[in-house]
């Protein structure tokens, strides 16, 4: 099976743990193992929105700080690719034709950020139609998709399935401005329902998951078409 992961809580608040690290590289490492052919991909996580943040104040434009964004998350690639050592192919991939090459090499193929403009949501989206794949997931710091904000709403309720039109409704509530993506972006939702790839929204705070999910297992939030 052809899997694409987008870790979007990976790297936490601040800078990352080289535990916390290791522990996400485990398990993509058990994914390849079981047959599984595997693509990641990085965000830039809060220390990348702090420096967009700075850049900004520092007169940066938008499209500039697009490129900070690009160079952190290929920074938090390049760390996946040293702890998964042997299993994942030894560079980072930088845009779909990278992907494309490295991905024949049955490396786990890491990726961050490819296109100005763009979230690593829809840089996900978009690697998940280029193989093909079977299933996308990705990563929240919460147990799925929730009918309201469940850090601000504590009857938040989690959904274990969601119409590919109410994730479209959802995402269109958010911003586009470089770092700031919380779901899932609008451009990353239409690539999903054009090609409507498996996806499944679920808590990476246990990477464990991510195995449950490839196994068929209901965990998370499940897009339907």
């Amino acid at each position: 099976m052809r899997v694409v992961i987008k870790l979007g809580h990976a790297l936490g608040a601040g800078f990352p743990e080289a535990e916390g690290v290791m522990r996400q590289c485990e398990i993509l490492k058990q994914l390849a193992q079981l047959g599984n052919e595997v693509v990641v991909v990085v965000g830039g996580g809060k220390l990348s929105r702090d420096y967009i943040s700075l850049a900004r104040r520092l007169g940066a434009s938008w499209a500039e700080c697009d490129k900070v964004g690009i160079d952190f998350t290929r920074m938090n690639a390049r760390l996946f690719v040293a702890a998964l050592g042997d299993a994942a192919y030894p560079e980072v991939a930088r845009d779909l034709g990278d992907l494309a090459k490295f991905f024949q090499s049955g490396k786990i193929v890491v990726m961050g950020g490819i296109s100005p403009g763009q979230s690593t949501d829809a840089a996900g989206a978009l690697a998940a139609e280029a193989v093909k794949a079977d299933l996308f997931l990705r990563t929240l710091d919460v147990e799925g998709v929730y009918d309201a904000d469940p850090k601000r709403d504590r009857n938040a309720r989690k959904l274990d399935a969601i119409r590919i039109e109410d994730l479209k409704r959802l995402s269109s509530l958010g911003g586009e401005e470089a770092g700031q993506y919380e779901l899932l972006d609008h451009v990353a939702v239409n690539i999903l329902a054009r090609s409507k790839i498996p996806t499944v929204f679920l808590d990476g705070r246990e990477p464990e998951n991510i195995l449950k999910a490839a196994r068929g297992e209901r965990v998370g939030t499940r897009v339907l078409y």
